[in-house]
């Protein structure tokens, strides 16, 4: 098994995607085919895949789920959102200077009171006074990964969400998704390349890099997830009929993967902390849609299981030299399970 430092690489700053680009489907595509790397644009995907091929997408939406408050000490509050409990309660990351005990009020946003409950691990409880959504959408600020330096604007709101976005719960969008606009999607459909969804509610965990050296002691963070019949019966026929699951981003293949640990993909929802290393069998995606992730990230373990370490290895480096754009508003890949 590899060590946390196998998965390390120098990338230079001007690297990192601040902004998106005009068009959603005007990326760069590097195709992994084989030993072969292939410079290519995202809209090329349509040709890349074949009639009766399923692509599976993650609709969840990202909530404007960050908030700045004040303690009725006048401690001033930074509050992320992580998971939406029911819809009066929340757990959430809180940053202060010191850590408010339950029963603490905290005013959000200049705009409406939440009670501080009991701990949940490093998350806090915060009870609000209504609905939930209703005052997150109302109050709340777009969580952008901590990589991009500029508070979120009116084009952020629309470019961090993808288009058919539908279940709203996360706090990071899935990002492998945000290259595919409705004309493209039009165009997959006209070839007979069939869709499918999952919701998984992406967590701010997702940008957090693993920090024990033996990957055997990190612990995963839990997201939750939900797999319709829909969606199993169309994997099913997908296969059936020979064609390949393509999930478009880590989140839908976590997905699909954590509903298939008996064997065969069921349906359901349920949390999931899978931890996906070289070693792992995958069981239900064949291809994957997915951007370059961070150094030391479980992500970046999770593709150099699916399509090889050294081919992953090779990747990143061809990308860095050709000035592929990284992360959330980056470029994307397409690889093939050939592990």
């Amino acid at each position: 098994m590899h060590s946390l430092s196998d998965y390390d690489f120098d990338l230079p700053p001007e690297l990192i995607a601040q902004t998106p680009l005009a068009e959603r489907s005007a990326s760069r595509l590097l195709h992994i085919d084989g030993e072969q790397l292939i410079d290519r644009q995202f809209a090329d995907i349509v040709e890349l895949l074949n009639c009766g091929d399923l692509l599976v997408f993650n609709d969840t939406r990202v909530l404007k789920a960050r908030f700045f408050g004040v303690k009725e000490t006048g401690g001033k509050v930074e509050v992320l959102v992580e998971r939406v409990v029911d819809n009066r309660t929340v757990h959430a990351q809180v940053r202060a200077s010191k850590s408010p005990p339950a029963g603490t009020r905290i005013c959000l946003a200049e705009a409406f009171e939440v009670v501080v409950g009991e701990r949940v691990g490093e998350f806090y409880t915060l009870v609000f006074p209504a609905d939930v959504f209703e005052l997150i959408d109302a109050h709340g600020r777009l969580p952008l990964p901590p990589y991009i330096e500029h508070d979120a604007d009116a084009f952020d709101e629309t470019r961090y969400q993808t288009v058919y976005a539908k279940h709203a719960g996360a706090v990071a969008a899935p990002t492998a998704g945000l290259h595919f606009d409705q004309a493209l999607l039009e165009r997959l459909q006209h070839k007979g390349i069939g869709f499918a969804y999952v919701t998984l509610h992406v967590g701010a965990g997702t940008f957090q890099p693993v920090r024990s050296e033996n990957l055997a002691e990190h612990k995963m963070h839990s997201e939750w997830y939900t797999i319709t019949a829909a969606t199993v019966d169309a994997v099913r026929a997908t296969k059936g009929a020979g064609g390949k699951v393509v999930a478009v981003g880590t989140t839908s293949l976590r997905a699909l993967e954590s509903a298939s640990q008996s064997g065969a993909l069921q349906a359901g929802s349920a949390d999931t902390a899978l931890f996906i290393t070289p070693g792992y069998t995958f069981k239900t995606v064949d291809r994957l849609i997915t951007n370059f992730h961070l150094p030391k990230s479980t992500l970046l373990m999770l593709v150099s299981a699916f399509a090889g370490y050294d081919c992953i290895r090779s990747a990143y480096a061809h990308a860095i030299a050709q000035r592929y754009r990284f992360f959330s508003y980056g470029d994307a890949m397409l690889l093939t399970n050939n592990v």
